[in-house]
């Protein structure tokens, strides 16, 4: 209360139904001598030179509050609101009182009694002694008789003052040195997924959802419980612990619990504040049994409970953990199992009727309270409404009960092979939301539907490329040329050429000649360095490379393939034939391959086939809403699987293809003046070239598709407005798209949308089973766009490729991203980051191991490590941490040239720091988010 003055969290809010005759006088009677009897209902709170201190003030008539709402229209729900503020009123410590009791009439024979008392002065068992001697007393009133109850033999205060005796010397250090010891190397957080972000400052508002667990269920439990020799409280903190553990992929999880605090007889009808909370801490590494977890939270539930005489807040200021006011330190979930219910609670001619009572508060993130009852486990899940939506806390709860099931029928079965799911959700995250099949023609290859687009618009312009342009007609002759031209060389299905030339009407020219022979195309950057280059040529096996001679003459002279130039070669091409060269292709056959960043510091090549591309062009048509009257630019790498998209799609619908050279691409004014000058109507770009432009600089700019990095909600919001704005995802290896999400209005923070036309997402756990919405979980795809796999690495096919745990078809395989991602409400899938460190950066996918390799072959790096940063919003960049070799410290700039000779652009890193040693984790690991910013390093060298 002090952290947080005016706060209501720690209001304690109870309430009765009163059915039958009531006598107010009687019941304001009664709560006047529990007032007297009960110093601690009579006690305040003050600050006095900083030392705490409790007054106890002198018995006097207790006021009862009363409403009556017998004339209102609707009086049951004027009573909830009412019920509601009066719960939310704060107390005043010091000035009291700390007990307030509302009596409202909603008609002759039935009442609502709400008491509230501040939690410094009650806790649980408070509340049932309070209640049992206030119907004890309220009986004898009515009758007459005097109270019925025996005097106390001790008040709280002789409790408080026996405790600070206690809490001193060696038996205090002894409980203190064990919770240090239980509680050492624990997690500092329980990383709940959450609905909404974290505040800065828990605001300690809350809700409550209904929970009911049926009797058979219960009575299952006991007879586990018995076999296993377990309490019924170790056994459910055991199924809520698997649950929050499978929630939050973390498998060391501390949940708080409140202890009686009553250990002699004594203390059993005193109202105080006796409960001490206990940090219980399980480790469920190992994917042990559910018989195995019951064993873990005996031997930890016992240890705590022999060591609970230690008050919480002596603990918390025993081991100072690193305080954070978003979150309560040392664990952010609590569980309350109340085994004893009120019993029959009557007096004649009147009922009372406890009613379930939803606070509007939430001291923790979430507290899961059970009481067991001749109906089965009842009672609430309350949480933080900072952190979670109301149908997240229901799912939670249903959650619990589809998982308790599954453990009481099989305790054998592992943690992660217990269900979570109801078959409902199952076939909603594993069917209904994967129902993407489309009408599109897949047994075709691309050259043919192009062919027959050439067919329909022959006099259309094709493409652009400065002052120069192609018509449909003039843009298949040519291809046709070349692709008889390569048929001479030897090039057939499934034989790979390469096209290393820059953005011009030749790499159109030569993409659709390549696949016109029946070959497959592999695109060379030229801007690359000549090392990376040469790796992919002989990696590749390449037959055949298309080049400029230019271009060529920067290769290795020990080429093995066969070069052709378009220019020295031009008038040998000019010659072949302007028919197609009728090569029969088969849609499964390979179309192109690409080379991607890899985990071993070497790049490696996916293989793609003309059926997952010509669904990816084709449903590009449809989602981009390309038509003739489009003018799409070219803007990605050739060697970026984006560009894949932006040339074959505008050519498939009969569109312009608007070609540029580099310097004409950069971003900010070139690119802005292309954009404008081109009258560009469709274009695909990162978030981070979308920032650097202005919408309203570009009013014919009508479709724009993001793609290659994650979609912020400001990037999104500026360019949703007056146009088309899509949000594209995808790997290589599902062939460029695999989801997309749609305006107009994009949410608070842009999903990655909803699956492309036959393409599947399956959101699995580490060990392969669908995860519940909201809860993270590595993306994994399948669909007729998966990859064949990665050239020459059946090992690593192996790996991400893995078969389908969900289909029937034969061969069927899932493609595992990497990416970890869930599934929101509606359907459609939010991203969140890698499961590894591999990043995208500009649009490119960046393995960090690749540049890290490279990094540790430079003489004076004996170890380096890569990460991006973002140390200011928006600013996102690769940083590269490297450990010298020896005394020498390396230097940034010659780090950064011995790069540039190894890896392309965007893979060298644009800021240096050099460390002693890397930080490492508990488990020997490097603690990449112990990584300081380079700036911070003063007096080592950074650029």
């Amino acid at each position: 209360d002090q952290l947080h003055p005016g706060g209501n969290a720690y209001n304690m809010p109870s309430a009765l139904r009163l059915e039958g005759h009531l006598d107010p006088a009687a019941l304001a009677r009664a709560f006047s001598e529990l007032v007297r009897r009960h110093e601690s209902l009579r006690t305040t709170f003050h600050a006095d030179g900083g030392a705490p201190t409790q007054r106890i003030h002198p018995p006097g008539a207790f006021r009862l509050e009363e409403v009556d709402l017998s004339a209102h229209a609707h009086p049951e729900e004027e009573a909830r609101r009412l019920a509601g503020e009066e719960q939310a009123r704060p107390f005043d410590l010091a000035t009291g009182p700390l007990l307030r009791v509302l009596l409202i009439r909603l008609s002759e024979r039935q009442h609502l009694l709400v008491t509230t008392m501040h939690h410094i002065v009650s806790d649980g068992w408070s509340l049932g002694v309070f209640v049992r001697e206030m119907v004890a007393l309220y009986q004898a009133f009515t009758a007459g008789r005097p109270s019925p109850l025996s005097p106390l033999p001790v008040q709280y205060a002789d409790h408080a003052l026996w405790q600070r005796a206690w809490l001193r010397g060696e038996a205090l250090e002894a409980r203190i040195d064990w919770w240090r010891r239980h509680l050492e190397g624990a997690p500092a957080a329980l990383e709940l997924p959450t609905d909404l972000p974290r505040p800065p400052v828990a605001s300690f508002r809350g809700d409550a959802v209904p929970v009911h667990l049926p009797r058979a269920l219960s009575q299952t439990l006991a007879a586990l419980c018995q076999a296993e020799g377990v309490t019924p409280f170790m056994a459910l903190l055991a199924g809520f612990q698997a649950l929050l553990s499978r929630y939050s992929g973390q498998d060391d999880v501390s949940v708080g619990g409140a202890m009686a605090g009553r250990r002699f007889q004594e203390q059993e009808g005193l109202i105080g504040f006796f409960v001490n909370t206990l940090v219980y801490r399980t480790r469920l590494d190992g994917d042990p049994s559910f018989r195995e977890l019951l064993s873990r939270v005996r031997d930890t539930t016992l240890e705590a409970h022999a060591h609970q005489d230690l008050p919480f807040e002596k603990l918390v200021e025993a081991l100072r953990p690193e305080r954070d006011t978003s979150r309560s330190p040392l664990f952010q979930v609590n569980f309350t199992f109340q085994n004893m219910s009120l019993g029959t609670l009557e007096a004649p001619g009147l009922s009372f009727q406890p009613v379930p009572f939803e606070g509007g508060t939430g001291r923790f993130d979430l507290t899961l309270v059970l009481t067991d009852t001749p109906q089965g486990l009842t009672g609430s899940l309350e949480y933080a409404t900072d952190l979670f939506r109301p149908e997240t806390a229901r799912r939670l709860v249903t959650h619990l009960h589809v998982l308790l099931e599954g453990a009481l029928g099989g305790s054998h079965l592992r943690l992660s092979e217990l269900p979570l799911l109801t078959d409902a959700e199952r076939h909603q995250v594993l069917v209904e939301w994967n129902d993407s099949g489309a009408e599109l023609p897949r047994d075709t290859v691309l050259h043919a539907l192009f062919e027959a687009q050439a067919l329909r618009t022959p006099d259309a312009l094709a493409l652009v490329f400065e002052g120069e342009s192609l018509t449909y007609r003039q843009l298949d002759a040519r291809a046709n040329q070349l692709a008889h031209h390569l048929r001479a060389l030897g090039v057939g299905p499934e034989v790979l050429v390469g096209l290393c030339v820059e953005r011009s009407v030749e790499l159109v020219v030569g993409m659709l000649g390549i696949l016109k022979a029946g070959g497959a195309f592999l695109c060379l950057d030229p801007a690359h360095p000549t090392a990376r280059v040469s790796l992919m040529l002989e990696d590749s096996g390449l037959q055949v490379l298309l080049t400029h001679k230019a271009l060529l003459d920067q290769l290795p002279a020990s080429l093995s393939c066969v070069p052709c130039c378009f220019d020295t070669d031009a008038s040998l091409l000019s010659r072949r034939s302007t028919t197609p060269p009728g090569v029969d292709v088969l849609p499964d056959q390979l179309a192109y391959v690409i080379y991607t960043s890899g985990s071993t510091g070497r790049p490696k090549g996916t293989l793609l086939g003309h059926r997952g591309l010509c669904n990816s062009v084709l449903a590009a048509v449809r989602a981009h809403g390309l038509a003739a009257t489009s003018r799409v630019l070219q803007f990605a790498s050739p060697t970026f699987d984006a560009a894949i998209l932006e040339i074959f799609a505008p050519l498939l619908a009969g569109a312009t293809l608007v070609l540029a050279p580099r310097e004409r691409l950069l971003p900010d004014a070139p690119l802005r003046a292309l954009l404008a000058e081109q009258a560009v109507s469709t274009v695909t770009l990162t978030p981070s070239v979308l920032a650097q432009l202005t919408p309203a600089d570009l009013p014919l700019l009508r479709t724009v598709i993001s793609a290659g990095e994650a979609l912020s909600a400001e990037v999104a919001r500026r360019w949703s407005v007056g146009r088309t704005l899509l949000n594209a995802y995808g790997p290589t290896e599902a062939t460029v798209c695999a989801s997309i999400t749609s305006g107009p209005v994009f949410p608070t923070e842009p999903s990655i949308g909803t699956p492309w036309p036959n393409t599947r997402l399956y959101v699995l756990d580490a060990h392969l089973r669908p995860v519940p919405v909201g809860v993270p979980g590595e993306l994994f795809i399948g669909g007729v766009g998966l990859a064949r796999g990665y050239l020459r690495r059946p090992a690593l096919t192996a790996e991400r490729f893995i078969p389908h745990p969900y289909s029937t078809e034969p061969g069927a395989r899932l493609y595992r991203t990497g990416d970890r991602v869930r599934w929101r409400p509606r359907g459609d899938v939010e991203y969140l980051g890698r499961t590894d460190f591999q990043v995208k950066l500009r649009g490119f996918r960046i393995e960090p191991g690749e540049v890290e390799a490279a990094l540790e072959e430079h003489t004076t790096v004996r170890q380096a490590v890569a990460r991006v940063r973002e140390d200011a919003p928006g600013l996102r960049r690769l940083v590269a941490y490297v450990v010298p070799a020896s005394g020498e410290s390396p230097d940034p700039a010659a780090l950064r040239a011995f790069l540039q000779q190894r890896l392309p652009e965007y893979m060298v890193p644009t800021a240096f720091a050099v460390l002693e040693a890397l930080p490492l984790t508990s488990s020997g690991k490097v603690d990449r988010d112990a990584l300081p910013s380079p700036e911070s390093r003063a007096g080592s060298p950074t650029a």
